[in-house]
C-alpha cells in the first residue's frame, strides 16, 4: 500500500492490491488527476475517508464498435424523442449522477469535493459530458475525464430520470468515440448494466498499454 504527499507521483499500477487499491491521500488537483488517468488510475472513495486510487484487474472497457443496441433501444433513438448535446450543462449531470438513486446503492460516491474537482477539470477541458433532454427538462446524462491525445475516454458515472435516458448518452457517446477513432471507452468495474451494452473485462496490462504503449 503507498501513501502518498504533496508531491505529485503514483506508484506502478501494477503494484495494486488483488481488489484494486493502489494509494491512499494525495488530493484532487487538476494536475493530479490528470496524471492519474494518464496512467490507469482513478479516485473512489466515500465522504469521511481518505481519497483512495484504484488500479483494478481486470478492467471494464467498451470498444466502440461493439456498442449494443436491443431493439427496444433502437426504436428510441429512431423516435429522437430525446435531443443530445455535450457540454452544454457539466455541473447539472455531475449533480443528478450524485444524486440519483441507484438500484443497490444506498449512497453516492460523488460528494461535494469530487464534483468541485471535475467541474475544476472541465473547465480545463479535460473532463466532458453528454446531456439528453426531453421537452428541454434534462433528463439523463453521464460525464467523464476525455484523452483525446490517447484515443481514450474515462467514464465516470451516469444517471437517467426517464427510460433509455442514460442509454441514450452512452450511446451517443459511443458513435462520438467511433467518429474520432477513439480506442476504447474505460468503465473502470465490472457492471452488469455496462456489460448488457456491450461492455468488456480486459486485463490490466492490455488497458495499460493502450495508455502507455511501452508498457510490457
Amino acid at each position: 500500500m503507498h501513501f502518498l504527499t504533496e508531491k505529485i507521483g503514483f506508484p506502478n499500477p501494477e503494484e495494486a492490491t488483488e481488489e484494486g487499491l493502489l494509494a491512499i491521500g494525495g488530493d484532487l488537483s487538476v494536475e493530479r488527476l490528470m496524471l492519474a488517468y494518464n496512467s490507469g488510475i482513478f479516485p473512489w472513495y466515500e465522504t469521511g475517508e481518505a481519497i483512495l486510487w484504484w488500479s483494478p484487474n481486470p478492467r471494464m472497457v467498451l470498444f466502440p464498435t461493439k456498442f449494443k443496441v436491443s431493439k427496444s433501444l433502437q426504436k428510441t433513438i429512431k423516435s429522437k424523442k430525446f435531443k443530445i448535446t455535450f457540454n452544454q450543462n457539466f455541473a447539472e449531470v455531475i449533480k443528478f449522477c450524485a444524486s440519483v438513486p441507484r438500484k443497490g446503492e444506498a449512497g453516492t460516491w460523488i460528494t461535494s469535493e469530487m464534483q468541485a474537482a471535475y467541474i475544476s477539470l472541465h473547465k480545463a477541458a479535460h473532463a466532458i459530458s453528454v446531456e439528453v433532454w426531453e421537452n428541454d427538462k434534462l433528463v439523463g446524462g453521464l460525464y467523464g475525464v476525455d484523452l483525446p491525445q490517447k484515443k481514450v475516454f474515462c467514464g465516470e458515472s451516469m444517471f437517467s430520470l426517464v427510460s433509455d435516458a442514460s442509454k441514450v448518452a452512452f450511446y451517443q457517446l459511443s458513435e462520438y468515440a467511433k467518429a474520432n477513432k477513439y480506442k476504447l471507452i474505460d468503465c473502470q468495474i465490472h457492471n452488469k448494466h455496462l456489460e448488457s451494452l456491450g461492455a468488456e473485462e480486459i486485463e490490466r496490462a492490455e488497458f495499460l498499454n493502450v495508455l502507455l504503449p511501452t508498457n510490457n
